[in-house]
């Protein structure tokens, strides 16, 4: 410590201390505005990415909530048009099964209709097939009354006696 105080020279200290001060006031003056300018643009350049950031990051929250929003709406329609083809499918079953009855119960009077008309055709077909056996067998006693001479007499007095004349 010594030597270096023995070494010590006064004017090569206040050489030193000028050049130092000259240094920083040269630094000062050219190089200290374009470094804090520079860090000030730095800043600023962080400060605005960090603001896009931060704005994108809303934008996309909106944008989420926009698509939540809208996928609630196609959902909401989604049921809805489904509701709608439900009641519709109903209504079309609804209505094709009354036509259906509709048409079965026409198909079922017309076939009673014709079933009643083949009875009676099939009634009268019998009722004159009888009457026509009917007649033949009459016809066959009453041969065979009239073929005797007393029975026939006895007869017509018989019928004559059951007519009265008014």
């Amino acid at each position: 410590m010594e030597q270096l105080l023995n070494d010590f020279s006064p004017g090569l200290f206040i050489v030193q201390t000028i050049l130092f001060l000259l240094l920083i006031f040269l630094m000062v003056k050219f190089a200290w505005k374009p470094i804090l300018n520079s860090l000030n643009d730095r800043e600023e350049g962080i400060k605005s990415a960090l603001d896009a950031a931060e704005n994108a990051k809303k934008e996309m929250e909106n944008l989420n909530a926009d698509n939540e929003r809208l996928l609630k709406e196609a959902r909401i329609e989604r049921e809805a048009l489904l509701k709608e083809a439900r009641e519709m499918k109903d209504k079309i079953i609804s209505d094709a099964t009354n036509e259906a009855q509709e048409k079965a119960g026409k198909m079922i009077e017309q076939a009673q209709a014709a079933i009643e008309t083949e009875k009676k055709a099939a009634m009268a077909e019998l009722k004159s097939h009888v009457a026509g056996l009917s007649i033949e067998i009459a016809e066959k006693v009453v041969r065979e009354e009239l073929s005797n001479k007393d029975k026939q007499l006895k007869l017509v007095e018989d019928m004559l006696g059951e007519t009265t004349l008014n």
